[in-house]
């Protein structure tokens, strides 16, 4: 690109800054911030080949108001924060805070589909931002403890990791090589298939592999534990082969070879083999012979493009490279356990078949092989030219978790006592275990829409379809089978919504409620008849993230242990929600509780889902309550479509409303008394709680109350004033009894 076009390319490119007047001097910030604006983009230009083509935004800088003190700045994608120690004053390390934020703000605007790699968006503010050289200060930093530094701290948000950073960056002269290559992808619009990894960035492999132990939720998708670098991408051995099984059109019962090494899986190996056996034994010779017979599946089929999309660096040409007999190919821990998250929302079957592995299998008779019963494991062991060996894998799906373990210079059956142990550290976390919501029954199904910003899934039948990277309408992906986001959140939007939308950190279904009849003589409202209703989305997350999610929905100021204790509620009634929706599981409207996405964990969260379950076997009802008085009127009409036409008086006691109707039966008039929930008026004319008193104000009713909710169970507002412990709380609230 000439000199010139860069120039009115550049000039044209530059965003509209918007000062508030709190970081001064106004003129002079800006004035900086186009500076390096275009310094910044001239730079991406030369690395990228060329420059974006829509034109950026406008972007607010003002002054942090919440800035931690290792911070001199923080944004989001159209805001910047800064730290200005001395009004007036634009000193060098404002600037550079600057630099470094602005180069994230080009990066969201050039290359969206980086946006969830952190690693790459602080290596490119680092590299671009002009701090470089403060960073070689100090003692030195061999480039294995670097790498060590960054695994350990992959968000790289402490200075520790910052500096470990700067040291990969400074590895080789010039702008990082790395960097230049993922530019081009950005300026391709490639798909972000797998994050940067440290060995990527650093440009020489960290040879000496070091222990790593992932383990993520089968539910949420979320990595809970995280030992070693388990984004470094390794030769993975037999540990993928269940893909192979899974992609197979059929399995072929055969004979093995005598005097052949591949097929030596084992004694005892029947004079015929099948798929079942020979994944279990993880026979390589039935693997190569499958092929052979021009039936086996190539470049693991439809899985192909889900183990691409985790970071495994090349499909297989063959079935050697894919049963990891030449180790040509490599996928991270993290790369495995997100496959075999959806491998095993895909086909259970498989999943099943895996777990006789230490019974039957490559783990079996062994003082760990008791620990893993029930248990659905894979090994995988990746051997030089010596059959010595490198790595061993072993891979394990239960019920709630996919762990993954891999250890350098030993075989799978050395270490399977470790698989057990890190599951169980996993499980330290309390409420793991699935949780299901009815969601956004109160929309119309065509109006939701999802998109993953890491690699979505639609399952088909038990097969893989890659999902729109862009917006797509939930109800599409959900069609013919669950919707999974491996390694990120399901983004959810709707007419109305966030702007952005909600997360949804979980997996999606379509499932049809039968209709719902109210009872008879009882008013409903439409509303109130689509929440009844319930959803045609299922989505299902974890206990801990599902309640989470309903107290920041319901109170996200609540704190301590009042937060406790509706957490406590709140995960109690998602197992005894029969009084809702029968046979099917909680909604997410008030008619349930309220659930608006998954959120992040707060540590009384966590404290209430370890804590002891709670005895009453009923739903438990809370209300946000108070005493903060309040008047509303509404139409007299509104009301009487409710409770029903010649409405003569009502009054409120014990949770009901309680009312006379005149009515004419042939020439005589008389008054009948009637009585119904009180929440059944509250929710149908959006009272802020159940009114007190109710008093005719010709054609409308006027109301007036105390609080908020339908005044039943526990009253947060009183929780939050009461400094009692949670159990003291809960029994305040609902009693002795326990029926």
């Amino acid at each position: 690109m000439g000199l010139a076009v860069t120039v009115a390319v550049l000039l044209a490119a530059t965003p509209t800054f918007v000062t508030r007047g709190d970081v001064t001097p106004e003129a002079g910030l800006r004035r900086e911030a186009e500076a390096a604006w275009t310094a910044l983009e001239a730079r991406y230009v030369q690395e990228a080949g060329g420059a974006p083509a829509k034109p950026p935004g406008s972007i607010v800088l003002q002054k942090g108001a919440a800035l931690t003190p290792q911070r001199n700045g923080q944004g989001r994608p159209g805001w910047v924060e800064l730290r200005q120690n001395t009004p007036g004053v634009l000193d060098e390390r404002l600037r550079l805070a600057l630099r470094h934020e602005l180069a994230h703000q080009l990066l969201w605007w050039a290359c969206p589909q980086s946006s969830e790699d952190r690693l790459f968006h602080e290596a490119f503010a680092v590299a671009v931002s002009g701090e470089l050289p403060s960073w070689k200060e100090g003692p030195y930093l061999s480039l294995s403890r670097a790498a060590s530094a960054l695994a350990v701290a992959p968000e790289v948000d402490t200075p520790r990791a910052r500096r470990a950073l700067a040291r990969l960056l400074n590895e080789s002269p010039g702008f990082p090589p790395a960097l230049t290559r993922r530019l081009r992808l950005c300026q391709d619009g490639a798909r972000w298939a797998s994050p940067l990894s440290i060995d990527e960035l650093a440009g020489v492999g960290v040879r000496e592999a070091r222990p790593a132990t992932v383990v993520v939720s089968r539910h949420s998708g979320e990595v809970l534990l995280s030992e070693g670098d388990v984004r470094r991408a390794l030769p993975y051995g037999s540990v993928l082969k269940p893909f192979l099984y899974a992609a197979g059109a059929e399995h072929p019962v055969l004979s093995p070879r005598p005097g052949v090494p591949e097929w030596l899986c084992g004694a005892g190996l029947p004079p015929k083999v099948d798929a079942r056996t020979a994944l279990l034994r993880s026979c390589n010779g039935y693997f190569l012979d499958w092929e052979a017979r021009g039936s086996a599946p190539r470049a693991f089929g439809a899985w192909g493009p889900v183990l691409a999309s985790v970071g495994l660096t090349g499909l297989p040409e063959d079935m050697a490279e894919a049963t990891g007999l030449r180790s040509t190919r490599a996928l991270s821990p993290w790369g495995v356990a997100q496959a075999y998250r959806l491998l095993a929302e895909a086909r259970p079957e498989v999943v099943a078949l895996l777990a006789d592995n230490a019974a039957r299998g490559t783990l079996a008779e062994l003082p760990a092989s008791k620990s893993l019963a029930g248990v659905a494991t894979k090994t995988g062991t990746v051997r030089d030219a010596a059959s010595r060996p490198q790595f061993g894998w072993i891979a394990a799906v239960d019920a709630d978790l996919v762990a993954v373990v891999v250890r350098p210079g030993a075989m799978p059956r050395q270490f399977a006592d470790e698989v057990p142990k890190a599951l169980a550290r996993a499980r330290k976390q309390a409420g793991l275990e699935a949780a299901r919501v009815q969601v956004l029954g109160l929309l119309p199904a065509g109006d939701v829409e999802a998109r993953c910003a890491g690699a979505g899934f639609s399952l088909v039948e038990g097969v893989p379809r890659v999902g729109a990277e862009a917006w797509a309408p939930l109800a599409s992906l959900t069609k013919r089978g669950a919707a999974v986001c491996l390694g990120a959140p399901w983004r959810v939007r709707f007419p109305g919504g966030p702007e952005g939308g909600r997360d949804y950190a979980g997996v999606f279904i379509t499932s049809e409620p039968p209709p719902y009849r109210p009872p008879p003589g009882v008013p409903t409202t439409p509303s109130a008849m689509k929440a009844r209703r319930g959803s045609d989305f299922i989505f299902r997350t974890t206990r801990l993230r599902y309640a989470a999610g309903v107290v920041s929905a319901e109170d996200a100021t609540l704190t301590g242990e009042p937060r406790v204790a509706l957490a406590r509620v709140v995960a109690h009634n998602e197992q005894h929600g029969h009084s809702r929706h029968p046979g099917r599981p909680v909604c997410d409207t008030t008619h349930c509780q309220a659930f608006r996405g998954t959120v992040r964990v707060r540590s009384e969260d966590a404290k209430a889902l370890g804590l002891a379950p709670l005895k009453w076997r009923r739903w438990l009802t809370f209300s946000q309550g108070g005493q903060e008085p309040w008047r509303q009127a509404r139409p007299r009409a509104e009301v009487e479509r409710l409770l029903g036409r010649g409405l003569v008086s009502l009054r409120f006691a014990a949770g009901r409303v309680h009312y006379l109707r005149a009515e004419t039966e042939g020439d005589a008039t008389f008054d009948t008394a009637r009585s119904l929930p009180c929440d059944l008026l509250r929710s149908g004319l959006k009272l802020p709680s159940c009114p007190r008193t109710a008093s005719f104000n010709g054609a409308s009713l006027l109301f007036e109350g105390r609080g908020r909710g339908h005044g039943e169970g526990l009253d947060v507002e009183a929780a939050k004033a009461s400094g009692s412990r949670s159990d003291v709380l809960l029994e305040n609230a609902y009693g002795s009894e326990t029926k």
